[in-house]
């Protein structure tokens, strides 16, 4: 069989199991026992057990659960409501405050969480009813929501970049570390696409107050602000426990992952809002969600060594290095197909799809890894909040009933336009992303 009939026969038959609605692990999973009993027989069965015990046993894996249950424990203990007051009260008497708060309250979450899903839930419960209360425009708050939220997947740590990073045996740490200037740079993006969205309609957002202005300035006012700096002071020091001892080169991300849960137990005791049933709680949701990653990664895994079996894979690249492409045209081809996809099928989905056939075009291409994969990364994100089916769309949607899906909808396409003109940007000045890894 031609290779290409190979590949269309395993992809298609993957998307149809996934839009029968079916786990994604279990659509892995079908062609994975199918394909091995067809290709290799009987005595292939044990390759697949071999591979799944390889997969599971790696412990780069292990920063996900970690990372996860961290992200947990601050969202359960309600140690995030104290951030956002904090920054309410420095972002102080502007035009429009809560927009800026919640774009910084999302980057915040993005270097706390790296769930997409997550922060949009978290902001569209805590943050959309206040901004519908005080006027603000719902679909602007829905729009600087959905693009805080997806900063999580880039900013650090990031489930997808370890993913990657596992998947395609580049750097953990690099790709981890790259995210941390897109994401700003998005963050800016974003900003100013609001300032200059409330400057030509000013009805977007009313005259705002800070929330201690009953005071009248002076030292009442410094004394708020600088209690807010002192509240937000312990989650500083849990982002330095997991990136800044990574970028010092004092822990691997497996070590500050598990500093990081240190920090965040310790956090929600600071606070005190840690408890018995809270940590139970945030225990039994990493694993449910760590078990299902991991079970998905291993079948990818899988998934992969079969595709590299029957030929395929090095059949593409002999294919697409024959056809003589500029560096930058392919480029733009390979971004094309996940900008496409991702708008029907899970973002995690196609990611453990794609990374076993780009992985050795990425290198037979001449492409730094750290750079492409960041970038894919990025591109990723815009699946999440790309109509018809968006996850992180629907998160937005259950979280915030004021707003309908048409609203949410119609909200995500400013955020996919900022977004592609910062994979434009990081595409045409590659040391944006690679500047700080190249530091470590």
């Amino acid at each position: 069989m031609e290779w290409f009939l190979v590949l269309l026969t395993f992809f298609g038959a993957l998307l149809a199991l996934m839009l029968t609605g079916i786990n994604v692990f279990v659509a892995f999973l079908i062609i994975n026992l199918t394909a091995t009993g067809l290709l290799i027989g009987e005595r292939g069965f044990g390759l697949f057990i071999n591979s799944v015990a390889d997969s599971t046993s790696n412990g780069s894996y292990a920063t996900i659960p970690l990372f996860i249950l961290m992200g947990e424990i601050l969202f359960r203990s309600g140690s995030v409501d104290v951030l956002f007051d904090s920054v309410d009260r420095l972002v102080g008497r502007v035009r429009g405050r809560l927009y800026a708060v919640v774009i910084v309250i999302a980057t915040i979450f993005g270097a706390l969480s790296g769930a997409a899903v997550a922060v949009s839930a978290m902001l569209g419960r805590s943050a959309m009813p206040n901004m519908a209360a005080r006027g603000y425009s719902p679909k602007m708050s829905a729009t600087v929501i959905l693009a805080g939220a997806s900063l999580a997947p880039i900013i650090p740590p990031s489930l997808l970049a370890i993913i990657i990073g596992s998947l395609a045996d580049v750097s953990i740490s690099g790709l981890l570390i790259a995210g941390i200037v897109p994401g700003i740079i998005v963050s800016l993006m974003t900003g100013t696409y609001v300032i200059l969205s409330v400057m030509r309609d000013p009805t977007l957002a009313p005259p705002d107050t800070p929330p201690d202005d009953t005071t009248s300035g002076g030292a009442a006012a410094r004394g708020s602000a600088l209690g807010a700096v002192i509240r937000m002071v312990p989650f500083m020091f849990i982002i330095f426990m997991v990136m800044g001892m990574i970028m010092l080169g004092i822990a691997t991300p497996g070590e500050s992952a598990a500093t990081g849960v240190i920090g965040a137990t310790l956090v929600a005791m600071l606070y005190r809002r840690a408890s018995l049933g809270m940590l139970l709680q945030a225990l039994t949701s990493a694993t449910r969600l760590s078990v299902m990653i991991m079970v998905i990664v291993a079948s990818s895994t899988l998934f992969s060594q079969l595709v590299a079996f029957t030929g395929a894979s090095q059949a593409l690249v002999g294919w697409a290095t024959d056809l003589g492409l500029p560096p930058m045209t392919m480029f733009v081809v390979l971004m094309a197909l996940p900008l496409i996809l991702c708008m029907f099928i899970d973002q995690i989905a196609f990611l453990l799809m794609a990374v076993p056939l780009y992985d050795p075009l990425v290198h037979a291409l001449g492409y730094d890894p750290i750079w492409f994969w960041t970038i894919f990364l990025v591109n990723l994100t815009v699946g999440g909040v790309t109509p018809p089916f968006g996850y992180t769309l629907f998160a937005l949607s259950a979280a915030a009933p004021n707003l309908s899906t048409a609203q949410v909808f119609r909200a995500s396409y400013p955020v996919v336009v900022i977004f592609l003109a910062a994979m434009t940007l990081f595409a045409l000045v590659p040391p944006l992303v690679t500047w700080l890894p190249g530091m470590l």
